[in-house]
């Protein structure tokens, strides 16, 4: 029995979502704007990102091509010739949102099958009623930030404050979460994980997707800094997915990164998580040589979003690309006879669009399998045809949602 490898570049979106109007996203295209500005010779503020989108070995393995089904040719990207074994596909996502549980829950055969709970984008944001059952189940002293917000600017806005008061800052988006930040040491991370707790079962009747606990240290907004002690508090997946299929069949799950986190630790065997994009492919890479047959290793690369996406930053997203790029080929040759490893997204967050949300858009499915022939799989109706296939690859039998696409390329 062969082995499977997900891995997942956290809102790497190619545009063209056929809904995209309907989230304010039309004509959004995360890896499209970041091309066209490359090619341009877009730099930062200091000027030092110059020249195109350099990313070779995404390409050779059709992630252009993919690219081209889902919203046409991109300008800046060049068109190498295909590695043996490569293939490609785009993805349209069925589930409502375009959130971090959505994106991934149907990545894993589950479309989200009801409507997520969204805050407003009012200040206050949160109900009175909940911030009053916080402060008193949690005995706070009250409450910072209340509103939408951007995670590092807020906390350079309110860090100081909250060192000396002791209030905790929350804030939420366009997505259905609560983000609380509050400092590892003056607050304390395990106290500040108690709280996210207490927060998950308060929101659980108001359907909202995530807790999300973010520690920082430092001690003046000059040095306030997000760590990697980041935990998600979801709520769990409404039905089973490709994961409880593979622990219940006795397969491993490793996830890498907040894979874990995502599914509320259901259908997860182990977790292994990095500070950064690279300490997360050092954690694939090793997880790749631990696989065993019939082994599953699903990991997020969560900087592309969390640090460029929603920050909008194009060249730094564009490096990290680049960078992602090279690391590519050390995956490439731990595959062994009749492995699949496919490279995918969760969503968009074009670092080219207004505010700083996700963006609604298609999906890159692209990646080698050995000794398959590749090709095109064309446009898949759903995310789940992404695990559908990798269910047929590893011998499961058919889920209840999606469809494999493994004949068409094996």
């Amino acid at each position: 029995m062969a082995r499977a490898f997900l891995f997942v570049l956290d809102s790497f979106g190619i545009g063209g979502a056929s809904d995209a109007a309907r989230y304010g996203d039309a004509g959004a295209n995360t890896l499209g704007h970041i091309a066209q500005a490359c090619a341009r010779g877009e730099g930062d503020q200091d000027g030092l990102r110059r020249g195109p989108l350099t990313i070779p070995v995404m390409l050779s393995l059709g992630l252009g091509e993919a690219a081209r089904i889902a919203s046409g040719p991109i300008a800046g990207l060049s068109e190498p010739a295909q590695v043996p074994g490569a293939f490609h596909a785009a993805a349209e996502e069925v589930s409502s949102g375009k959130d971090t549980p959505s994106g991934h829950w149907e990545i894993a055969s589950l479309p989200v099958p009801f409507e997520w709970g969204y805050f407003p984008q009012t200040q206050p944001s949160f109900p009175s009623e909940l911030t009053a059952a916080i402060i008193r189940e949690a005995n706070l002293p009250g409450i910072l930030g209340d509103r939408h917000a951007s995670g590092t600017q807020i906390i350079e806005e309110l860090g100081e404050e909250h060192i000396r008061t002791g209030k905790p800052i929350f804030y939420t988006s366009a997505d259905s979460v609560i983000q609380i930040a509050a400092h590892e040491t003056h607050f304390g991370l395990q106290r500040l994980y108690d709280l996210c707790e207490t927060v998950r079962k308060l929101v659980d009747p108001l359907t909202i997707g995530r807790v999300i606990a973010r520690p920082f240290v430092g001690e003046d907004r000059s040095s306030f800094k997000r760590t990697a002690n980041r935990r998600d508090y979801a709520v769990p997946p409404s039905e089973p997915t490709l994961l409880d299929r593979l622990t219940e069949r006795g397969s491993r799950v490793i996830g890498i990164g907040k894979i874990g986190d995502i599914f509320a630790h259901r259908g997860i065997s182990e977790v292994r998580k990095g500070a950064s994009n690279m300490a997360l492919v050092d954690k694939a890479l090793e997880a790749m040589d631990d696989a065993r047959d019939g082994d599953l290793v699903f990991a997020n690369f969560v900087d592309f979003d969390t640090l460029f996406g929603h920050r909008r930053d194009v060249p730094g997203y564009a490096d990290a690309l680049e960078e992602f790029d090279r690391r590519i080929p050390e995956m490439l040759a731990r595959l062994r006879a009749g492995d699949i490893l496919i490279l995918t997204a969760d969503h968009g967050c074009d670092p080219t669009w207004g505010g700083t949300e996700h963006t609604r858009e298609r999906v890159p499915v692209f990646g080698a399998a050995q000794g398959m022939k590749g090709g095109t799989a064309g446009l898949r109706k759903t995310f789940s045809d992404i695990g559908e296939t990798v269910a047929e690859h590893l011998g499961l039998p058919p889920g209840r949602h999606g469809t494999s696409f493994l004949s068409e390329i094996a």
